[in-house]
């Protein structure tokens, strides 16, 4: 059995861990927090993007535009969101086992050290790798998505995927490969921004509409809009379910340091016990002899 002395400092060794681990869980809940309240501050923007839309279903069948046109696909775009920090549990592997999924040839737009990380020991083709704060500003997020629509309109990459952490609640975030171009049509993306955003109810404007200048500049500037929103609105998810689930992972490292500290004080007890016990023994003894 180990002396004493080594239990007392294995002791107060998990207990400073578990401070550590205690403080970091706090951290990762005020962050989450805060990226939960980004995601909802966007609402009445979507709230307003989600009429517009609606308002257009019907009125703008005769007009192409790039983000509309499916072609045939040589290379899949993937903009892969992962964390710049480990000790956030399973999440990013969870993500790297979504990527191992996909058989295709495929070139990727990274947005943290970890997914940067796996792709290049992976031998995977990286266009671009970009970072981001814990409090995501549009202006950050704009880089890479910028750079995702060139990529495309210039023809390096056939479609844009997102690769991401879909906050579901406190204890779930799930992986999830999202779609962004090409749009089917105007009416699905629609009814898939609604169910994103969880708008309840879209006000649909069935007045004749005038364009000025022509449709398709106006719809230009739409699109534009509605996929960067959307793509920001999943940055923004993905860091609510990193925040997230480091939360829980220190959480449970918490708790685990503080059942360890109960079995090593039960454990220091024992050897304590047994050494007085052998000390009376031996004073027995020698009285004895």
């Amino acid at each position: 059995m180990a002396n004493t002395r080594d239990i007392r400092r294995r002791i107060k060794s998990v207990k400073n861990t578990g401070q550590i681990t205690k403080a970091m869980q706090l951290v990762a809940a005020s962050k989450m927090k805060r990226a939960q309240n980004s995601a909802l501050a966007g609402r009445p923007y979507a709230q307003l993007m989600a009429e517009i839309i609606s308002s257009l279903d019907g009125k703008l069948d005769d007009i192409t535009h790039p983000f509309l046109i499916e072609r045939k696909v040589e290379n899949r775009g993937v903009l892969l969101i992962s964390t710049d920090k480990g000790l956030c549990g399973g999440l990013n592997g969870n993500l790297f086992r979504k990527i191992t999924e996909i058989k295709t040839p495929t070139k990727f737009v990274t947005i943290g050290r970890k997914g940067t990380q796996f792709l290049t020991r992976t031998d995977r083709e990286v266009l671009a790798e970009f970072s981001m704060s814990d409090k995501v500003r549009f202006s950050e997020a704009r880089l890479p998505i910028e750079y995702l629509i060139k990529a495309y309109l210039e023809g390096q990459i056939d479609t844009i995927e997102i690769i991401y952490s879909h906050f579901e609640n406190t204890l779930k975030q799930e992986p999830l490969i999202r779609p962004m171009l090409p749009l089917k049509n105007l009416k699905e993306a629609f009814d898939e921004y609604v169910k994103e955003n969880d708008l309840k109810s879209v006000t649909h404007d069935t007045r004749e509409i005038q364009f000025e200048p022509a449709a398709s500049n106006f719809i230009d500037t739409l699109l534009d809009l509605f996929l960067k929103n959307e793509i920001y609105h999943t940055i923004l998810e993905a860091k609510a379910s990193e925040h997230s689930a480091r939360m829980v992972a220190m959480k449970t490292a918490t708790d685990n340091a503080k059942s360890l500290v109960d079995d090593l004080s039960l454990q220091y007890n024992k050897a304590r016990q047994a050494a007085i016990t052998q000390e009376i023994l031996e004073i027995a003894a020698g009285q004895s002899s």
